[in-house]
């Protein structure tokens, strides 16, 4: 539970069913400025917990609150530095939900012998007669969060639970102020939870070793210079750092061995093809043959066609029907069929095909 109103309601709606409930909150950080404003749109503070704890004793459920602020560091904080440095844009709630939400803390729960863990991500699971489990959209188009979730496979889909799937934001809302919980009018996080300012760069500026390098057009000429590349990601157009140049530019590449940013117009950002790795189908089974589906390559990006090929080498090519805008290495790839989640992949590269 962190205390916002999805996970709140997730407690409530199990209750009602039957289920014997307990809350826990996972500690995953301490912020080091103790005066962050309360007000943050960030998740997981100390206010968060409290939050948590209130609704529980609404509820009359015991709340447990777990230390997993080393597991947290090493595979979410420090991964998002990594990537940076490597001219990559990570995506911190894919590897929170991998890392923490169905590695550590389902194996926490195991410990405690429970039957399920449930979340108040915005998905469904269907669970087929001969014990297949499907991941697939919420009903809420506006609030699906499957794009974050491709990472789950069979095992961890038998023993997760996601009440929220069926129901709409504005209900979840309304039930809660029904209710009279404190978190029924609780604003979304919004903001990577351990950057509590909200500016990732400076975050960042202490905990890279910064290397400045040139930032350059398409054909090699320097426009100017940057401090480091993890200042830049794919598609960003403001504070590059260089004078005016009479059109939009962006970012269209980044080189972290040559400490390079290269800028370019809006139709640079545009490739047909894509190569991806660390793929994950949620059936367990990697696609021997090509396959039609949907992709989106960000969590907001529609849904494209595409088609989408396993290499011998265990990486993932995906080809467009029609090419698109700012493929970021570093995020993830996600694969649909209608409503269902076929898997994912981390984008290594964008291609053209030839």
């Amino acid at each position: 539970m962190s205390g916002g109103v999805d996970s709140s309601l997730a407690a409530y709606l199990l209750q009602e069913q039957g289920y014997q409930v307990i809350g826990i909150t996972m500690r995953l950080f301490s912020t080091e400025d103790p005066y962050a404003s309360k007000h943050n749109k960030s998740c997981c503070s100390i206010e968060d917990a409290l939050d948590a704890k209130r609704v529980c004793q609404l509820l009359g459920i015991p709340h447990y609150t777990l230390n997993f602020e080393k597991e947290f560091k090493k595979h979410v904080i420090d991964y998002f530095i990594s990537e940076y440095a490597k001219g990559r844009t990570p995506h911190p709630c894919i590897a929170c939900n991998d890392k923490m939400k169905f590695a550590f803390f389902l194996r926490r729960a195991q410990a405690l012998e429970a039957d399920f863990i449930a979340t108040g991500h915005y998905a469904r699971k269907v669970t087929t007669n001969k014990g297949e489990h499907y991941l697939e959209k919420a009903v809420d188009d506006d609030k699906d969060q499957t794009y974050v979730l491709y990472g789950m496979g069979q095992e961890e889909l038998s023993q997760v639970l996601f009440p929220m799937g069926d129901f709409h934001k504005s209900d979840i809302r309304r039930i809660a102020r029904e209710l009279d919980l404190p978190v029924a009018d609780k604003p979304d996080s919004q903001d990577i939870c351990f950057v509590p300012t909200g500016d990732y760069r400076e975050f960042l500026s202490s905990r890279t070793d910064q290397r400045p390098g040139a930032i350059m057009n398409a054909d090699g000429k320097i426009l100017g210079m940057h401090q480091g590349v993890s200042d830049y990601t794919i598609g960003q157009r403001r504070n590059l750092g260089i004078p005016a140049q009479g059109k939009p530019v962006y970012v269209i590449d980044i080189n972290p061995e040559l400490a390079t940013v290269t800028i370019g117009s809006d139709e640079d950002l545009y490739h047909s093809s894509l190569v991806a790795d660390r793929a994950n189908f949620v059936s367990g089974t990697i696609p021997e043959d090509p396959i039609e589906a949907t992709v989106k390559v960000r969590y907001k990006a529609s849904e494209e066609p595409a088609i989408i090929k396993a290499q011998e080498n265990g990486d993932i090519r995906v080809d467009f029907s029609e090419p698109q805008r700012a493929i970021t290495p570093g995020q993830a790839v996600v694969f649909y069929h209608k409503d269902r989640v076929l898997g994912g992949a981390v984008i290594r590269e964008a291609v053209t095909a030839p």
